[in-house]
């Protein structure tokens, strides 16, 4: 496994732990949110997103001024990290799983 692989996984990982922290030890998710269904989708699909709008409705009274920037960040943020994974997977599509990636320090050790 390659270091920046397990950097990408713990940093897509990062978010969903620390808004589901926030959500079982605190009512911040609760306070920006009714019912569970909105954020129980966001931990899923779009975390940075989902925290970013509870970070704008706790600290910022809603989606106004600094609290539509701190939102547009979340989209912006998750954009860049699906757009990441896709981009992995398009490489690892690209040279297979039988050959080696550039810059795999054991690429001469067949």
């Amino acid at each position: 496994m390659f270091p920046c692989c397990l950097v990408f996984g713990v940093l897509s990982a990062s978010p969903r732990l620390i808004m589901l922290g926030l959500w079982l030890f605190t009512d911040y998710i609760s306070r920006a949110y009714d019912g569970i269904l909105w954020p129980l989708l966001g931990i899923i699909f779009l975390p940075c997103t989902a925290m970013a709008y509870a970070i704008a409705q706790n600290e910022f009274d809603g989606l106004r001024g600094w609290g539509v920037a701190i939102f547009a960040a979340g989209i912006v943020l998750d954009m860049a990290i699906y757009g990441t994974n896709r981009a992995h997977k398009a490489r690892d599509r690209h040279w297979g799983s039988e050959h080696r990636h550039p810059g795999d320090s054991s690429a001469g050790s067949d």
